[in-house]
């Protein structure tokens, strides 16, 4: 990658904070004018550390950078940041946050109104000047994070998980305006945990506990394991234990559910499974399928869980009932004139996995909050586990575990104080406590973690620790809202992992999630947009229908939400004009 037109690289890289292992270990990297670098690698391994170095806001423990040919630091006015956590001022309004930026940045004043308004328009906020930056959707607030990085044109961008919590059109959006940037020379590092945007880069750096593990055009990862993929179909029985049985098998590494499919990944060096060797029904067919960047990732890192789930064997069967797990009959939610969520109705049954999906700000999580009862619907009803939401709300709460995006965690506590105060929050007290307490603290190997405050973990064991929580008292049926955003793919698939094993124990689980991939784990999904659903059905229907409207052969997830949700905007434009 050496060039004429290399603008940052860093040889040697090392960084460590105090006795701990090193962040960052002989790291080097270099990015070009005009190009995407792509920087992968799982939660922890040293990400955000580079690009602070490379940012100048932080000195490396040894090694060398150079930014231009200069030091970090020197030309900050060339540099533009995007932290991971926006690095806005949620009570100003969009225009405040680009003023302060401005003068941050040494904007001259009489550039401010034509990069403003340059700024406005190409992230499409212009008619959001106003609004306060902590009520815009995770999409917007990332695309004013964007113009505040470029509020003086850079020539490199430095981006940190930019795509975190965002949705799959928000997230095209963010990519197509980056893009455009390569277009005028600027270089960009693009930090990211969705692995289908590390495929597009044009060169990528995994990390993994500081050590580079490879570096190079992201093909060259994938070429690895071309010939290695396979796709089972029309096998007999329940998906799930087809994917457990496959995954603990010697010779796979990784899989995955896609609809009624299965996608393995086969270990180096082993032959591929034919229909046979599966032994799941005489009617499976075994076909290659296409490597993407995320297997080479998954193989690199020494593949993914084993399917058999630990917690789920020590959990309760839940007994078979005649009423649905949970139901919502027309729940709306209205603030004011604002219609957050509009006549929501659907049944899930014992053992299901339900997916609400939706662009931010669609009504998902206001739909999520009144079935669990953080908020009291304007009209309609809703039980769980056969608990009136509005009349035995307090039973309902009982009988469910809740996982919050943000993991619902108290971050000034300590991992031990987490397990005993959720423990006592759901009812659990003495002897049955300590019971729960030391099987979490087991199950989630969380034992060298008890004395530190939850608000310092990496974001793998805050979602450990969090999934621990909700679980603790075996609850019949599990809220998920967003539960892995900003999880690294091996963290996310220990995390489905469990799923899939309590909903076999007869679990039910509502679940909100901006990774298209997870919501293949659904067995029914509704689309919701504009506080309406727009479509409801398998992953596959969902996936029939999207094929139907663009022609596509085997359109993924991700395009059968962009396709729907772009056919609802025509049919609500043709209302419109008739």
């Amino acid at each position: 990658m050496r060039d004429q037109q290399q603008i940052a690289v860093a040889d040697g890289l090392t960084k460590i904070f105090g006795d701990a292992p090193p962040a960052l270990n002989n790291v080097n990297i270099e990015i070009k004018a005009g190009a995407m670098t792509g920087l992968v690698g799982p939660d922890g391994a040293g990400k955000t550390t580079l690009i602070r170095i490379l940012a100048g806001l932080m000195k490396p423990t040894a090694g060398t950078v150079q930014i231009f040919g200069g030091l970090p630091g020197i030309a900050l006015e060339d540099i533009g940041y995007m932290p991971q956590s926006f690095g806005l001022y949620e009570d100003l309004s969009v225009i405040e946050n680009l003023n302060l930026y401005a003068e941050l940045r040494a904007l001259p004043k009489e550039d401010y109104g034509e990069t403003f308004g340059r700024l406005l328009e190409f992230t499409d906020l212009k008619r959001f000047q106003t609004r306060p930056a902590g009520k815009l959707s995770g999409g917007m607030k990332q695309k004013l994070g964007l113009a505040c990085a470029l509020v003086r044109t850079p020539k490199l961008l430095l981006l940190d998980e930019p795509g975190v919590g965002v949705d799959p059109i928000s997230r095209r959006e963010l990519w197509a305006m980056v893009s455009d940037l390569t277009d005028e020379g600027i270089g960009v590092l693009w930090s990211t945990a969705y692995l289908d945007e590390a495929e597009k880069c044009d060169y990528v750096y995994l990390l993994n506990n500081g050590e580079l593990l490879f570096d190079g055009p992201p093909h060259e990862l994938t070429d690895k394991i071309e010939d290695r993929v396979i796709k089972v179909t029309d096998f007999d029985g329940n998906r799930r234990h087809v994917l457990t049985r496959a995954l603990d098998r010697s010779d796979i590494i990784d899989g995955t559910l896609q609809g009624r499919a299965i996608r393995l990944l086969v270990k180096s060096g082993s032959l591929k499974p034919d229909s046979n060797a599966l032994n799941e029904g005489s009617k499976t067919i075994v076909a290659d399928a296409r490597a993407r960047f995320e297997d080479g990732f998954i193989e690199i890192l020494g593949g993914g869980p084993k399917g058999t789930s630990q917690l789920a064997q020590r959990y309760r069967e839940v007994p078979e009932s005649d009423v649905p797990a949970i139901s919502a009959q027309g729940l709306t939610k209205t603030f004011g004139d604002f219609t957050a969520a509009e006549n929501m109705s659907f049944e899930i049954g014992r053992g299901q996995i339900f997916g609400l999906l939706g662009p931010n700000g669609a009504g998902k999580s206001t739909t999520f909050k009144m079935l669990c009862g953080l908020l009291t619907p304007t009209s309609g009803t809703g039980a769980v586990a056969g608990n009136d939401i509005g009349h035995g709300s307090a039973k309902a709460r009982a009988s469910l575990g809740y996982m919050a995006q943000k993991f619902s965690l108290y971050s000034d506590l300590s991992v031990a104080q987490n397990l005993a105060f959720f423990s006592g929050a759901y009812g659990l007290g003495g002897s049955a406590a300590r019971e729960a307490i030391e099987q979490m603290t087991e199950l989630f190997d969380l034992g060298d973690k008890l004395k530190f405050n939850a608000g310092t973990l990496p974001l793998g064991f805050k979602q450990r620790l969090a999934l621990a929580c909700a679980v603790m008292h075996q609850p019949p049926v599990l809220f998920l809202d967003e539960p892995t955003s900003g999880v690294d793919p091996v963290t996310r698939r220990e995390f489905w992992t469990h799923i899939n094993g309590l909903v076999e124990r007869g679990v039910t689980v509502l679940v909100t999630t901006h990774f298209m991939d997870e919501a293949e784990y659904c067995d029914d999904v509704t689309l919701i947009y504009r506080a309406q659903q727009i479509a409801t059905g398998t992953p596959d229907d969902l996936k029939a229908k999207a094929a139907q409207l663009t022609n596509q052969t085997d359109p993924t997830m991700e395009d059968a939400f962009i396709a729907l949700i772009e056919e609802s905007e025509k049919e609500t434009s043709e209302k419109i004009a008739a």
